[in-house]
């Protein structure tokens, strides 16, 4: 499966045997390999960026977030570029071509990562503290919650990415940013590609390039996020995250502290596994929230 983006960045899905995880392959690099584990977690500040040997892959939340979120545990990425496409901003590209080419069913159980003890990262600034923990629990439970400066204001969303409902609750969030942030971006070498077409713009204490796709656009994405980032754990998590105004430095920070305690977690296979649906839903759809999969606001 391919897929080109307007930057003329060429990335290939490649179907790989069971228990090779997900490895990026820079085809522009000899084919050099990068797996996508928390050992490997280079810049983490706009977006999440690999790094092994020198090699550097960028932004590969999305991609990572459609992948886990379908469930989808062995695969190749190729792509002749160090920066994964960002599309339309969301994952619904990556969704929509994945579920396009098909899935395989492979022999082997999944493993999943299945959370024993609290592990926590906690930030304190003078604007408000940072939190992000992973408990034990049932599931793939999330409990977010952002707090930004208006037209974005205080949102939460609680939901189980084990309903199944990620094509259409998650997926098609797309990322945001602020029109001043951009030439500071820019001047890191970051959105390059980008364009208005490839984020939600806030700017004068506006949405600037609307309508959005939900009512609380802008934490879903940040879900979408976090279930990238910590798919870098190597295998999905079982269990409970809650996360307060965290961003891509924490969520990485949780893996990379998780996997350092391994007494935190153990490998485990689960009973029974819901299929994510044939096909995602229109943004119009996607409001109708299934009972375990639902946003709330305080």
């Amino acid at each position: 499966m391919g897929l080109h983006s307007g930057a003329e960045v060429t990335l290939r899905l490649v179907p790989a045997p069971a228990g090779s995880g997900i490895v990026f392959r820079r085809t522009d690099l000899d084919n050099f390999e990068i797996p996508a584990t928390g050992r490997n977690v280079a810049k983490v500040s706009y977006a999440t960026s690999l790094m092994r040997q020198g090699v550097l892959i960028s932004t590969t939340e999305h991609l990572l977030s459609a992948l886990i979120g379908l469930g989808v545990d062995n695969v190749i990425v190729e792509v002749d570029n160090l920066e994964v496409p960002i599309l339309d901003g969301s994952a619904r590209p990556y969704v929509e071509a994945i579920l396009g080419a098909g899935l395989k069913r492979q022999r082997r159980k999944r493993e999943y990562l299945r959370i024993l003890k609290p592990v926590e990262v906690r930030e304190t600034h003078a604007a408000g503290d940072k939190f992000i923990g992973v408990y034990p629990g049932e599931g793939y439970a999330i409990d977010y919650t952002i707090d930004f400066p208006s037209p974005i204001g205080h949102e939460t969303f609680v939901g189980d990415l084990e309903a199944g409902d990620y094509s259409r609750l998650i997926a098609p969030a797309r990322t945001f940013g602020f029109r001043e942030d951009e030439p500071m971006l820019r001047n890191m070498g970051l959105i390059r590609g980008a364009s208005d077409a490839c984020a939600i713009i806030i700017g004068g204490g506006h949405v600037q390039n609307g309508p959005l796709r939900f009512h609380d656009e802008f934490v879903r994405h940040k879900v979408l996020d976090l279930i990238g980032d910590l798919a870098l754990a190597g295998r999905r998590i079982w269990g409970r995250v809650v996360a307060e105004r965290a961003g891509h430095a924490m969520h990485t920070a949780l893996v990379q502290r998780l996997l350092r305690d391994r007494s935190a977690w153990e490998l485990a296979h689960r009973y029974e596994e819901v299929p994510e649906p044939a096909q995602p839903e229109g943004a119009a759809q996607s409001k109708l929230a299934a009972p375990a999969l639902q946003p709330s606001h305080a």
